[in-house]
């Protein structure tokens, strides 16, 4: 995911035309098109946005925790890795905002309120504050490797949370509707139109965050070489001062 030569560039500019045209087809598709809810009404045009980004999230922490875990078990450590499990995870945080402030609109029409002490919603959020602190570890003082070993270690512990916030519904007793798409025997069925939408949905925000990924991860590489180019500076300099002195 780090291409340097002028086809991955051509390649990523694709994919950004690509994604720009399935999230102009996917708003047509939720908005337009698709049809109302029988209970929910026009509300459930929220779920074409809701469920994609945590759907994203959960990916991005995933790709997070295995980049991580690459990272540490190859004895020719790449930084490389790193950059992306730290570009995926900046992308996984802000698509679990998205999740929060779409979850928090559902719940204001659906039940009268923004939030509630959900086990889901308290499990999401509890999700976002530990990506937060994750990219907290990233900034803090160090080398590029004393970062890559620390942030790799808390990815790998951090990613165990998403089994706890994905069977919460299961396991506590929640206001938040149980799996509709994924359960066979879910007695929630949707509309032929609808469940293509929600599906356009996945498929748009998953190449949305391989593209953002790619550009930060980019980014990444040359806050690094910038850091780096710095760091030899201050080293030279530092040797001129003991030549004159």
């Amino acid at each position: 995911m780090t291409p340097n030569s002028g086809t991955g560039t051509s390649a990523t500019r694709r994919l950004g035309v690509l994604v720009i045209v399935l999230v102009i087809s996917l708003a047509l598709f939720g908005l337009q098109f698709s049809a109302e809810d029988v209970v929910q009404g026009s509300t459930v045009r929220i779920m074409y946005v809701h469920v994609p980004s945590i759907w994203t999230a959960y990916i991005a922490f995933f790709l997070t925790a295995v980049c991580s875990g690459v990272y540490l078990s190859r004895r020719q450590r790449s930084l490389a890795w790193d950059r992306v499990a730290g570009a995926s995870a900046e992308i996984g945080v802000l698509f679990v905002a998205v999740s929060l402030v779409t979850g928090s609109l559902w719940g204001r029409l659906t039940w009268g309120t923004y939030w509630v002490w959900d086990a889901r919603l308290t499990s999401t959020a509890f999700l976002f504050i530990t990506y937060v602190g994750y990219l907290a570890v990233r900034r803090l003082d160090g080398t590029h490797r004393q970062r890559a070993r620390r942030s790799s270690v808390m990815a790998l512990l951090a990613v165990l949370e998403i089994p706890l916030v994905h069977f919460s519904v299961n396991l506590w007793r929640s206001l938040h509707q149980d799996a509709s798409v994924a359960d066979p025997n879910a007695k929630v069925k949707l509309d032929g139109l609808m469940l293509f939408s929600l599906f356009l949905g996945l498929v748009t925000f998953t190449l949305l965050f391989v593209w953002l990924v790619l550009h930060r991860q980019r980014t990444m590489l040359l806050e690094d070489s910038f850091a780096d180019r710095g760091l030899d500076v201050a080293i030279a300099e530092r040797r001129n001062e003991a030549g004159v002195q």
